[in-house]
């Protein structure tokens, strides 16, 4: 989901999503037993403002006793927030307040568990919704949530623990295409040159990756994968590169289906957007960057990046904000698996290369582990610890346990918690019931401890021994991990196998003829730094 994009190697890293561990801290207050099932947002745009009139209603079970729940909305403060007008259980006014950015609802004495509340309201978003021109100049208003932003728009519980079913109502000038969250379900030209656009979607999804854009569009229906529409919306200037350039979103999401479990959502649109990242991973509207359209073909990467988050960050939801490597590095890594599919395996190692060279850059000025407890803000989880050294850590988990059993954990891993919740915790425990392995110093050295191997080493060969030494240098912890050794000679490559479990290792390997080379990790398997 987010971040600045920036280019490599003709792929773009996003730096979009969100948290990890029970050992993270997350400090949104949850409400206990108030479990919102659906959101009906009836929004209405116009061209003479920047104003946006809601009314949304809210869908509520409640689990056990009903209690008092609260809703996120900014409030207004000078010439940016909401003001609420009503707020009503029912068609009963219900009795609430309004302060710090929460509307806080105490329902009416009564045994029905499931409820629906009305906000009326009105404002001029700051931010979440963005108002603006398109880089061709036309108006237009997209969606831009991630991660906490949804609140700046929409009355909501504004935290991935709390999934619902979508529907947008929008209200706009005739002359808008409009594309949002769901199924289109109507349109319809109203009165006074108004059309009237609906959207739903029925599966679960968090507020921080529902959305709408609504502006001039080109679209396309570029192909049905397993009955899945999967379009394109570009700007009218950008059509034919659009179409181009998004085409390769239906051989991703078949990809990703075959290999994952099935697809949750009512349909896949990519859409170029005003957008604050490089893409974003909007439930079933992925947004991506304006200039992404060049007609070049150069985002493959990024839409299969964006497109990996509809099963991980989307569908199986991170619960805590600190559990982002769930949705980033996991999006960061299958992005590589799908180009590793469609170019072999150099392209794996090619991209874990680059990905290996910001991990270690990065640690020298941010030393933390990929769940950092310290981080309380979730305008704060994404980083290249969450995404490059996430994607990282799946590489050497399917190293560990055999391309078979990875494959096979990840898909009970997402049939677990499709449409759902997760935490590291619950990865942990699916892959080491598939793989049959104690899997708790994995996880806790490459995700909850800081750092990585630090390795200065050499060899030497002598009476047909090829003599090799190992140290970690780092000194805050000694990493456990297989290294595997490969000996080059006469353009071949063997590769041996030794177990590193302490600071130092002397490994020998017997030999008839000196080696041309002997190279470490020649497969991309380990996460370390060469000294």
């Amino acid at each position: 989901m987010k971040k600045q994009a920036h280019y490599q190697s003709f792929i773009f890293f996003i730096f979009l999503t969100i948290g990890l561990c029970a050992k993270a801290q997350d400090t949104y207050q949850r409400n206990t037993s108030a479990d919102v099932q659906g959101y009906v947002f009836g929004l209405t745009l116009n061209d003479e403002s920047n104003t946006i009139k809601g009314e949304a209603e809210i869908t509520v079970d409640f689990k056990k006793e009903v209690t008092p729940f609260a809703l996120d909305l900014i409030a207004k403060s000078g010439a940016y927030g909401m003001s609420v007008s009503g707020v009503f259980e029912g068609n009963q006014p219900a009795n609430y307040s309004y302060k710090d950015n929460k509307i806080k609802i105490v329902p009416t004495p009564s045994k029905e568990k499931t409820r629906t509340y009305k906000v009326i309201y009105e404002g001029i978003p700051e931010r979440g919704l963005v108002i603006d021109t398109t880089k061709f100049g036309q108006r237009s208003f997209f969606g831009d949530n991630w991660p906490n932003l949804a609140r700046h728009w929409l009355p909501s519980v504004d935290h991935p623990y709390d999934k619902a079913s979508i529907e947008f109502r929008i209200t706009a000038p005739a002359h808008y295409d409009v594309v949002a969250t769901g199924e289109k379900i109507e349109e319809s030209y109203l009165d006074d040159g108004l059309k009237l656009t609906s959207y739903k979607e029925p599966a679960p999804v968090a507020m921080k990756v529902v959305t709408i854009g609504v502006t001039k569009f080109a679209s396309k229906l570029l192909e049905d994968v397993y009955d899945i529409p999967v379009s394109a919306w570009v700007y009218p200037e950008n059509r034919l590169e659009g179409f181009s350039d998004y085409g390769v979103a239906t051989k991703v999401l078949k990809y990703f289906i075959d290999n994952i479990g099935p697809y949750s959502y009512a349909k896949l649109a990519n859409m170029q957007a005003k957008t604050q990242w490089g893409g974003l991973e909007n439930a079933g509207t992925i947004a991506y960057f304006e200039n992404s359209v060049n007609g070049k073909n150069e985002v493959e990467g990024l839409i299969a990046h964006e497109i990996a988050h509809q099963w991980f960050g989307n569908s199986a939801s991170e619960k805590d904000w600190n559990h982002v490597w769930l949705s980033e590095g996991f999006a960061t890594y299958f992005a590589i698996l799908y180009q590793e599919s469609v170019y072999g395996n150099d392209k794996r190692k090619e991209e874990l290369e680059l990905d290996r060279k910001q991990i270690i850059d990065y640690y020298l000025q941010h030393p933390a582990p990929i769940v950092d407890p310290t981080i309380t803000d979730p305008m704060n989880v994404l980083s290249i610890n969450t995404y490059q050294k996430g994607g990282w850590v799946l590489n050497m988990l399917r190293h560990k346990i055999g391309d078979e059993k990875f494959w096979e954990g990840i898909r009970a891993y997402y049939k677990a918690f499709r449409n759902s919740n997760a935490l590291t915790s619950d990865f942990q425990k699916i892959m080491e019931e598939v793989s049959g392995k104690d899997l708790e110093s994995f996880f806790e050295q490459w995700i909850f401890t800081k750092g990585h191997p630090e390795i200065k080493w050499n060899w030497s060969y002598n009476k047909k021994k090829l003599q090799i030494n190992l140290e970690q240098l780092q000194k805050h912890h000694i990493f456990k991990f297989p290294m595997e050794i490969g000996v080059k000679k006469d353009g071949k490559v063997t590769i041996y196998k030794t177990e590193m479990d302490s600071a130092l290792k002397n490994f020998t390997i017997k030999l008839n003829d000196k080696p041309d080379d002997v190279i470490l990790d020649p497969e991309s398997w380990l996460l370390f730094e060469e000294k």
